[in-house]
């Protein structure tokens, strides 16, 4: 599969076992964004490490998970970005929006 899923005390780790986020994976890892929250996790880390290419629906999946988080009073942190998707997220200024960590430890403190 895709995306595996971890479950820890206060967070869910996210993990995206795929070169591309796109519109083939996107509504999944929407629909578990749903799903975790739903659940009643408000912190959910995406680790990105594997994914070297990220299009608008990916990001789009990104963006809803962060609103879901802030809605439920959380935080959704992305980690292991890799340069072509660290270069998408900054040109589309979501930099400033997103939170984003080098890793998960790193990630795990912004709790």
């Amino acid at each position: 599969m895709s995306l595996q899923i971890e479950k820890k005390d206060n967070y869910a780790v996210i993990k995206v076992n795929s070169d591309k986020l796109d519109s083939l994976l996107a509504p999944h890892l929407k629909s578990q964004l749903v799903v975790l929250t739903s659940e009643g996790i408000k912190n959910i880390f995406i680790d990105l490490s594997a994914t070297r290419y990220c299009d608008s629906s990916g990001l789009s999946a990104i963006l809803i998970g962060n609103r879901l988080c802030k809605e439920h009073e959380g935080i959704l942190v992305l980690s292991g970005l890799q340069e072509p998707v660290r270069k998408v997220i900054t040109i589309s200024k979501l930099d400033t929006i997103l939170s984003i960590a080098n890793t998960l430890n790193e990630a795990e403190q912004l709790i």
